[in-house]
């Protein structure tokens, strides 16, 4: 399963680069997929890849649904288990 995320562009880098911040985290990323990028603005990452750029209501929508439902998980379903023989 693949799963693409909203991130805030932190800052521009050189040769289509951007860092994105999420929760604290920040990671480089390409925007080479994408023009017209700006530092504030949201967009959808995947594999290191911006995809596309998101409208910011939209953005945080999913991102507090990204959150609710890290709450509802209960830490026990987070931790690996043995697969049973």
């Amino acid at each position: 399963m693949c799963l693409a995320i909203p991130a805030r562009v932190a800052e521009l880098l050189e040769n289509d680069g951007a860092v994105v911040e999420l929760g604290g985290v920040r990671k480089e990323i390409s925007l080479a997929l994408v023009d017209g990028v700006e530092v504030g603005d949201y967009v959808i990452v995947h594999v290191g890849y911006a995809l596309n750029r998101l409208d910011p209501d939209e953005a945080e929508k999913t991102l507090a649904l990204f959150a609710e439902i890290g709450e509802g998980i209960a830490p026990s379903l987070l931790t690996p288990h043995p697969s049973p023989k």
